[in-house]
């Protein structure tokens, strides 16, 4: 017959509990203290062991070997699943998922725009009211318009225009929204790209005070506000729409000002001659990079950085843009896929032709200069073989 048990309470007192008794309580601290057979605490101390020694070899093993006796289907599942599925599953399967090694980072290609593969800003500023006013500077903005929505299938909602006629205040051509513009055209821009900038205003030199330019002189365009803002010089152009430009984008511009031979700063001029010969002229220092991220810019300007360009109504009766004019018409006679070199030369002759129609009458109401439109590249090329395609 079994005796009395004597069991220490946790208050430190001593107490004897009878045979079979399941639990006893303390009389001091009234602490009821369970009471189990020898046989249950040497189940439990085996428990004990048994876990302890699992323990150790999982911690001897290297984690790949650990996470592979874990249980197949739920690894697959928790692998496989996309994260809102992973959440309504038990907590050992989501434990199971954060113990997993987080996928390597995945370099994505950059979002498409969402207005397509084609887009322009076209910028026609009259400055009116002003004593330095222009005429058909605006009109040349919507001829262009035109041009690329008729011509070369841009559509009309890709292209940003920015003139005095505008009615919403972000697209009047202050410098403000003309930058805002320039950023908006290249951001996010993408292989097969093509991206048109057009300018008709005026345009002018000032000192170059980082010492990037061979002649010592920055190129700038005239926002309509740049009596108190300033104007926009060749550096930050360079900047916002040339270097943006990756590997297959590719952007055209026709800037229609005074002194705009080198506006973008890009790195080649085409010194052509009369006869058609031509050469590339290096441009800038070795000491700032002004090319591209790997895509293609060109650039036709109505004169070089020294010269004026003008308006005359010789072309159509309207006054109008010599370089905008002659751009466009040189695009619509050229026949198909025409070489960057026709068009250059056709821009010529047509501005030429014009020149020598102007009588001594005609001068009055025409700003038509002794002007030659050049080309800049971010990179030399074969003129004659090289096709222009918008």
């Amino acid at each position: 017959m079994s005796s009395q048990r004597e069991v220490r309470c946790r208050c430190g007192r001593w107490m004897w509990a009878q045979p079979g008794a399941g639990a006893i309580q303390c009389s001091t601290c009234h602490t009821v203290t369970q009471l189990h057979s020898l046989v249950d605490v040497l189940r439990g101390a085996h428990r004990m062991i048994y876990g302890l020694q699992q323990l150790r070899r999982q911690q001897q093993q290297p984690p790949q070997m650990m996470m592979a006796q874990r249980s197949p289907p739920q690894m697959m599942v928790a692998q496989r699943s996309p994260p809102q599925m992973m959440v309504q599953r038990s907590p050992p399967q989501m434990m199971m998922a954060q113990l997993s090694p987080p996928p390597p980072p995945r370099l994505l290609e950059a979002l498409p725009s969402p207005f397509g593969k084609k887009r322009a800003v076209l910028c026609g500023v009259n400055y009116r009211g002003k004593s330095y006013s222009l005429k058909g500077c605006i009109s040349d903005a919507k001829s262009m318009r035109s041009f690329l929505v008729q011509q070369m299938g841009f559509p009309i909602e890709s292209i940003l225009m920015l003139t005095e006629d505008e009615t919403c205040p972000k697209k009047i051509p202050t410098k403000r929204n003309m930058r805002k513009a320039m950023k908006w055209l290249v951001e996010g821009n993408r292989a097969r790209d093509s991206l048109f900038f057009h300018y008709s205003g005026h345009g002018a030199q000032q000192k170059d005070y980082d010492g990037d330019e061979i002649d010592g002189q920055d190129e700038a365009l005239i926002p309509l506000d740049h009596e108190t803002e300033g104007k926009i010089i060749d550096d930050e152009i360079n900047e916002i729409l040339v270097r943006p430009l990756v590997h297959g984008a590719k952007l055209h511009a026709v800037v229609d000002a005074c002194n705009s031979g080198t506006v973008f700063d890009l790195s080649f001029v085409c010194r052509m001659e009369r006869n058609g010969s031509y050469d590339w002229e290096h441009q800038g220092s070795g000491r700032f990079y002004k090319g591209t991220d790997g895509g293609g810019a060109f650039c036709f300007s109505a004169c070089d950085d020294d010269e004026a360009s003008g308006y005359t109504p010789v072309f159509t009766g309207k006054n109008a843009g010599a370089m905008t004019y002659s751009f466009i018409n040189a695009v619509k006679t050229a026949g198909p896929a025409p070489t960057y070199g026709q068009l250059l030369n056709l821009m010529c002759s047509s501005i030429r032709e014009a020149q020598s129609r102007l009588t001594y009458t005609d001068s009055d109401e025409s700003s038509l200069c002794l002007q030659e439109p050049l080309l800049t590249s971010s990179e030399k090329f074969d003129i004659y073989k090289t096709k222009f395609v918008l």
